[in-house]
C-alpha cells in the first residue's frame, strides 16, 4: 500500500511539474483575454450612447464619492483601456487591480439592479474571483510583463 501510494504520488507530481506548469501561462492568457473581452464590450456600450451612460450615472448608478460625470468617464475609459493591458500582459496587476476595483465598484452603486437578477451578481462575483487571480499569481510567460522581466534581468547581469 505504501509503495502504490509513493507511487501515485511520483506520478501527480511528474504530471504537475510537467504538463499542468506548462499549460499555466496559456490558462492565464485564457484568462486574461476573457476578462478583457467582458469589459472592454462593456466599456465599448458606454461609449456608444454617451448621452444614455450619464443619464445611468446620473440617475441609476450611485457611485460612491464621485460626481456620476466622473465617474461615467473613469468607467469607461477604465473598461477601454485597463483590458487592452491586461490582453497584452502588460502592468498586468495594476490593470487587474483597476478592473477590479471597477467591478466592486459597479456591484456597489447598481446593487439594487443586480440583487433581483443571480445571473449578473454571479458574473460579478466571477470576474473578481479571476481578477483577484490574476493579481496574487506570479508574472506567466505569455505577458509583456514577462519579457521586460527577462530583458532587465539579462541587462542587469
Amino acid at each position: 500500500m505504501n509503495r502504490l501510494m509513493m507511487s501515485t504520488y511520483k506520478a501527480w507530481k511528474d504530471l504537475e511539474h510537467g504538463l499542468l506548469d506548462r499549460l499555466a501561462p496559456l490558462a492565464d492568457l485564457v484568462t486574461r483575454l476573457y476578462l478583457a473581452k467582458v469589459f472592454i464590450a462593456s466599456g465599448w456600450n458606454k461609449v456608444q450612447d454617451w448621452e444614455s451612460t450619464l443619464y445611468l450615472f446620473r440617475e441609476e448608478y450611485h457611485v460612491p464619492l464621485l460626481p456620476p460625470e466622473l465617474a461615467a468617464y473613469l468607467g469607461a475609459g477604465g473598461e477601454l483601456v485597463l483590458p487592452v493591458l491586461l490582453a497584452f500582459g502588460l502592468w498586468t496587476r495594476f490593470s487587474a487591480c483597476g478592473l477590479f476595483i471597477i467591478n466592486v465598484v459597479a456591484v456597489i452603486s447598481y446593487y439594487d439592479s443586480l440583487k433581483d437578477s443571480p445571473a449578473a451578481l454571479q458574473d460579478h462575483l466571477q470576474w473578481g474571483l479571476l481578477l483577484s487571480l490574476l493579481i496574487v499569481g506570479t508574472v506567466k510567460q505569455l505577458t509583456v510583463d514577462h519579457l521586460l522581466v527577462r530583458r532587465y534581468l539579462r541587462s542587469a547581469v
